[in-house]
Order: structure tokens, then sequence, then C-alpha cells
């Protein structure tokens, strides 16, 4: 028998918690509105690089003010496609996070190049006084990741960029919307990669990604990377891949695109509202909120320092999807074994993995499941 490598993940399967993590059910519950526009799009044939592809990307270059945008098949080649695009190959280094998805990993791993970890501050974010420690002669990219929607220190990062002149490739999968030092998420460096996956705060039915891109050149060149190399039928002038924003996925993010400002602010309120009832309890640590900044939260992250298998197990109990974003970090995986990293190596990102938890916080969260919530730590802490 071939075993089957498709899978749902297991926290997915029968889950009855009754404040969860997982709100696609509610957000689509006007999903026929959704296929009357698809519809429309299988009667004119319009299935690759369709008009609501081309609509997608003005919608976004208005929204937070970028010069250009390529919309592409996922956030994973978004990040892939800005590496080759910068002809990031085999022998090169990139310098990254190791408190990341998996992807990010694998979009430097797969160009060839290698990737090099920068230890993070408790801001979940990566420290720029670490990525200064690394680079060498082949340093070519660095990817900062703006981790659960919170950007990272930019300024100094971009004075790293021109001081050795290396660019900078804004993983922003989990911060559309994001905002700091008067600029959007994606418009620091010389490009910047989002992902619409389901579960993003913009998202869509499958998988999709877009690229922010400054300059026309690099704009160009991408717009022939995700599609073959075409220009026309017929001309071919680079060998490229395939990457397309489907048509039918355009219309479902230019279906949401309209709600997202309202998604934001819930998701900004409701992780404010936690921020405020779970302060008073000494064996949490909050993440520091920046002033003058928008942190959008796609993920609501916070590290408990001791009980934290008694919490996980009692929020459980009580009905609350609590997850770990993530339990082991990148230098860690079996993946990475090759490049030969140890327990201790990049200790910050070692306690947070080891104390973090996520609780919900989307649009769909109410006041009364934030209250409940907050009485689960009540409970254990001062019992």
């Amino acid at each position: 028998m071939i075993k089957n490598f498709n899978f749902l993940p297991k926290q997915y399967r029968n889950n009855n918690l009754k404040i969860n993590h997982n709100y696609l059910s509610s957000q689509f519950l006007d999903h026929k509105k959704i296929l009357s526009k698809i519809a429309k799009v299988v009667k004119q044939n319009d299935f690759t690089l369709g008009q609501e592809v081309n609509i997608f990307e003005n919608n976004i270059r208005k929204l937070i003010g970028a010069k250009h945008v390529v919309a592409v098949g996922s956030g994973t080649d978004a990040i892939f496609l800005s590496l080759k695009c910068l002809n990031i190959k085999e022998g090169d280094e990139v310098i990254t996070t190791p408190f990341t998805f998996y992807a990010t990993i694998g979009a430097i791993a797969t160009t060839g190049a290698k990737p090099v970890f920068a230890d993070v501050n408790f801001d979940f974010n990566i420290d720029p006084r670490e990525i200064e420690k690394k680079i060498t002669k082949k340093t070519k990219a660095i990817i900062p990741v703006h981790w659960g929607g919170k950007i990272c220190d930019m300024k100094e990062i971009m004075k790293i960029s021109k001081k050795y002149s290396i660019p900078v490739i804004e993983d922003s999968c989990h911060a559309i919307l994001a905002k700091r030092y008067g600029k959007f998420a994606g418009n620091f460096g010389k490009m910047g990669c989002f992902s619409l996956h389901p579960l993003k705060n913009l998202n869509v039915w499958g998988d999709g990604g877009y690229i922010v891109v400054k300059n026309y050149k690099d704009f160009k060149k991408l717009s022939l990377m995700r599609n073959h190399g075409l220009v026309g039928r017929n001309k071919n002038l680079l060998f490229g891949y395939n990457s397309r924003l489907d048509t039918v996925q355009a219309v479902v993010a230019n279906h949401l695109l309209k709600k997202l400002k309202y998604i934001t602010k819930k998701r900004i309120n409701n992780s404010l509202y936690l921020d405020r009832g779970l302060k008073k309890f000494k064996n949490l640590e909050l993440i520091k909120r920046e002033p003058n900044s928008i942190e959008v939260f796609h993920l609501y992250c916070l590290r408990v320092k001791s009980n934290k298998k008694y919490i996980l197990n009692q929020l459980i109990k009580n009905g609350i999807d609590v997850k770990v974003h993530y339990p082991v970090p990148m230098h860690l995986q079996p993946a990475a074994k090759y490049l030969r990293h140890k327990v201790g190596h990049f200790p910050n990102t070692e306690l947070i993995a080891k104390e973090t938890i996520s609780l919900p916080v989307h649009e769909f969260i109410t006041k009364k499941n934030l209250d409940k919530i907050i009485s689960i730590f009540e409970y254990v802490y001062e019992k």
C-alpha cells in the first residue's frame, strides 16, 4: 500500500473546542457571494493571471503604498522567488532567525544557499546585533521575520544593510497592515513577502502569496519568473517557475480585502484586552508593545514561566484552543541537521520555544471568550 503524505493536522480533526484558532467556517458564511464571482471567471475562462489578479495587485499596492506588487503561488514562493531574483545560489549565505515557520528556511535551502541563524530578542524578533555578528563575505541577503505581526527593528536592520551593501527581504507573511516608523511591513527592504494561507489575516481558499517590490527592474524580473519567463505565448526571456496566483484565489482575496481593516482592528482590540487581563500575573511574560507602531496579531504569543503543561491542560479542558508556535526551533529540526547546530547555540530562541503559548484572538472571538481565557489563568495562579 502506498503511504499517503497528504494530511490534516491532528488538532483540526474533530476539534470540539469552543474557543478556536480555526475560524474559517465563520469567516466564509457569505461564500455564495464569492461563488457567484467565481462563476464569472469560469464563464470567461480567465483562470491564470486573470483580471482579478491584476485587480488584487493594484488593491494591495494602494492599500500599503507599495510601488509594485507581484502575486504568486504562496508565501514560500514569494521568499524563494525573491532570493532567486537576487541570484542567490549555492555557496551563498542568508542570515535569518531560527524562530520561524519552516518555509523561511526551506526557501533559502532550496536555492542552494546556507541558512545562517541569528538569535532573537525577547520580542520574538531577530536581534540586529546578532545579525551583524554573522556577516561574512558569503552573506548575500538578510531575511527578518515580522513574528506574529510585530515588525522587527527595521531601522537598525536597514542600517546594517546599507553599511554592508546586503539586500533585505522581509518575511512579512504574518504582518499585513502592520506598521512601524510610519511604514507598512514589506516596504522597508528590497522586497517584502506575504502569504495568503487560509489561516493568515488576509486569506484565500488554498495557497497564495505576493511580493512587494521597490524597483521596476526587480518587478519585471519577478513577473517573468513566476510565469516560466514568458512574454506572450511564444517568447521565453528566461527559464522561470510556475508560481502564479490563481484567478479563483484572487477573487477570494479581493472579497476579503474589503473586510481587512475590520479584521485587523478586532485582532488588535482582542489582543490588547488580553494584555490588560494577563499583565498582573508574575508567571507570565507578555511581549512589549512598541509605541507609535501597529502590531496586527496574526499570533498572540506570551511566555509561561512556570506550570506551562498544567496551563495548557486547563485551557484545553475548558474548551480553549491553545497552541505552541513553535516548540522546536529551526536549528534543532531534523532537516537542519547538516548545519550542525546544538542545544545552547541560540539561547533566547530556545527559551522562548520552551515557554511560549499562543491564544486565539481572531475577529470572531468575543469579550465573553476573552474573559473565559483570563479566568483560567486566574484559577491557576490565584487558587
